[in-house]
């Protein structure tokens, strides 16, 4: 018998799509889906609306037989909720709720849990990089990132409880992608993005593919302990912008009780789309990259693409390399049926189409296949190509 998985919060963007995505993988029977109101998108789970705040989500696990339970659930601002106060209670009640749940059902073998990166606060005297291992010394005190901090206490004290499931959280850095709306992506697209003037903050980003491609890793490989998630390298808040090409203006900082500058974009975020950040800390630490990469690929392995004859462009020699234009890969939208897209220099393009003498021979589930004057070659998906 395969494996049957609930997965909590699929009323949200990144929620929805986890449910999708474990749809389909191979020795997954069934997938639940857990939300106080449906989808606005059908999904392909099966939905139940449910309350996890509400102790009969226990009968909910119980009846279906769930073996995995994956809490996407924890929502990040007051918009979402209704109000603060909704907000923290849902996050911090209903999480204390669900994990009550999973301790009392036995067939429970595997819980993941969706956290931030934001739990380690930030302070002037905190180490330049971090580490799974390393203790807030500035924890948060408010927000998403304290209910966060919270919900791991619990988290935690579930792992006591029951030592014999497997507990994976997993702490993303910003999350971002064409599906994401966000406050920090509200904050890089506003017409004029206020700055803190003489202060240059380390942004960190983490694809919204990366970060269901590494939770469906940590399921289907029952994958345990706690993980940094972030992409490769760190960003200046300027470097941002000017791959943006947006306009900011430097205002000097406002002097507060706390030792974080934040800039509060709950209320300019929109509604639709799952809202990953609502108060972005202009002080938050950078992860300690090299770490991260090390501790993911010794436990989840390096990512293996899909079979094909097609040499990746990377092995192409150089001088062939040297004869291709950049691409700069933006958007890959695998569908079954033909219906798949990727978008190349800012172009959205379907199977057969070309531009500017690239032709999309073949979309496949985590890259493509091209083709430029007579060359073809494979690129990863979302990988750009600069040709210096």
């Amino acid at each position: 018998m395969g494996r049957v998985a609930v997965v909590t919060g699929v009323s949200r963007y990144l929620g929805g799509k986890m449910a999708d995505r474990l749809v389909r993988q191979p020795g997954v029977d069934r997938v639940i889906g857990i939300d106080v109101i449906p989808p606005a998108s059908p999904i392909a789970a099966d939905f139940i609306r449910a309350d996890i705040r509400n102790p009969s989500v226990t009968k909910i696990l119980d009846g279906t037989g769930v073996d995995t339970v994956v809490h996407m659930g924890v929502i990040a601002t007051p918009r979402q909720a209704g109000n603060r106060s909704v907000m923290k209670d849902i996050n911090v009640i209903g999480t204390m709720q669900l994990l009550g749940a999973c301790q009392r059902v036995d067939s429970v073998r595997q819980v993941v849990v969706k956290s931030t990166a934001a739990v380690y606060g930030s302070g002037p005297r905190d180490p330049a990089l971090i580490t799974e291992d390393s203790s807030p010394r500035h924890p948060p005190t408010s927000g998403w990132a304290k209910d966060s901090l919270e919900v791991e206490e619990y988290v935690r004290g579930f792992a006591r409880r029951r030592p014999d499931v497997g507990v994976a959280t997993l702490r993303f850095a910003n999350i971002v992608g064409p599906g994401m709306r966000t406050g920090m992506t509200s904050y890089l697209t506003m017409p004029i993005v206020p700055t803190v003037l003489g202060f240059d903050p380390r942004l960190q980003f983490v694809h919204e593919e990366d970060a269901l491609e590494v939770t469906r890793r940590v399921v289907l490989q029952r994958t345990t302990g706690t993980f940094n998630v972030t992409g490769d390298g760190v960003m200046l808040l300027s470097q941002a912008l000017g791959r943006l090409g947006a306009s900011s203006v430097p205002l000097p900082k406002v002097p507060s009780d706390s030792d974080s500058d934040l800039v509060s974009m709950a209320d300019a975020a929109p509604p639709a789309g799952e809202s990953d950040q609502g108060v972005i800390d202009l002080n938050s630490l950078p992860l300690d990259i090299a770490a991260v990469v090390k501790r993911v690929q010794a436990e989840l392995g390096k990512p293996a693409l899909v079979s094909h004859a097609t040499p990746l462009l990377e092995n192409l020699s150089q001088q062939t390399k040297n004869a291709i234009p950049s691409v700069i890969y933006t958007v890959h939208d695998w569908q079954p049926a033909g219906r798949s897209r990727v978008t190349l220099n800012g172009s959205a393009l379907s199977e057969g189409q070309q531009l500017n003498g690239f032709k999309v021979d073949e979309i496949l589930t985590d890259s493509v296949i091209l083709s430029y004057r007579g060359t073809q070659f494979r690129l990863r998906a979302l990988n750009s190509w600069v040709n210096l």
